[in-house]
């Protein structure tokens, strides 16, 4: 994957993130740095809104959201209600972390929100009230799910893209045609459109049903659930520029930082679970050691 470069306006840019804060100061063992692929790098543990609120406005190409959804699910020990707060706290907190994420966001950046279709439809009403545009609503296929009451079988998490304005950058994935597994042919009729395709690929779609967020332990980095790196991947392709920022305040496992930095942008991640925080590290030192940079434990 080959993105643009940002335009150089008023000299060289500087690739360093430290004029990206307003005012951060948080002990050396909460705040890691690198550099990665020729770009700089930030992992923090810190609360998304301590950190989104010392980040300076409209620095951000992309800002990827994938808060908790509220259902219960432990992410850490210390604090077993972190998934679980009343209806009404849980709206204003999540309204909060999209004021802060859309105050940072450059005009013609993306802010992704991945979430369940009700809480995104209840976010994308507030997103276009901050002065945001819709840009697409992708469905994320959602597998092995159960019915739940009485409503149809839920099939799809909702992965909404806003843009400040005109994006400035907007790429269309190409993918392959599907083939069997089993006998290896299309598994579709294209007809005559067939060598157009074979040479030029699909344009993707809005609905992604070739992933799903990643359960299996043995493919997983942490014991939470994981979003694929394809996801991520399609994300950067679609609104990344080489050199500009990537922001993600719920880390997790740290794949959108790696996407990231596989593409030449710097990155900010954060997460308030330092075993999460722990992982990104591992995961981009050991990208540091096969493809060179450097790290450094500093504020």
């Amino acid at each position: 994957m080959t993105l643009p470069k940002v335009r150089k306006r008023g000299g060289s840019r500087s690739h360093s993130l430290p004029r990206v804060f307003r005012d951060l100061e948080l002990p050396t063992e909460r705040h890691w740095q690198c550099r990665v692929n020729g770009t700089a790098g930030a992992v923090i543990r810190a609360d998304v809104l301590e950190i989104l609120g010392a980040t300076r406005d409209r620095v951000a190409d992309i800002v990827f959201l994938d808060p908790p959804f509220n259902l219960g699910k432990k992410y850490s020990k210390s604090d077993p209600k972190l998934d679980r707060r009343p209806a009404d706290e849980y709206r204003s907190w999540l309204f909060s972390v999209l004021d802060e994420s859309a105050r940072i966001l450059k005009p013609g950046g993306a802010l992704f929100l991945y979430h369940l279709p009700v809480w995104a439809m209840r976010c994308g009403s507030y997103m276009e009230g901050l002065g945001l545009s819709l840009h697409q609503w992708i469905a994320v296929s959602m597998k092995n799910s159960f019915v739940r009451g009485p409503h149809l079988y839920p099939a799809h998490y909702a992965l909404l893209m806003f843009t400040r304005g005109k994006p400035g950058h907007f790429n269309r994935p190409k993918l392959s045609a599907t083939r069997c597994r089993h006998c290896d042919d299309y598994v579709k009729d294209y007809g005559g459109y067939l060598k157009i395709i074979e040479q030029k690929g699909l344009n993707l779609s809005d609905v992604w049903d070739d992933l799903s967020p990643v359960r299996h332990a043995n493919r997983k980095n942490r014991r939470g659930n994981e979003l694929p790196v394809k996801l991520f991947e399609r994300v950067i392709h679609i609104s990344g520029v080489r050199g500009g920022l990537y922001v993600d305040p719920f880390a997790g496992s740290g794949t959108g930082a790696l996407c990231a930095a596989s593409a030449g942008m710097r990155f900010l991640v954060s997460d308030l679970v330092e075993s999460s925080c722990a992982v990104t590290r591992q995961r981009l030192g050991k990208m540091i050691l096969e493809e060179g940079g450097e790290s450094a434990n500093t504020r």
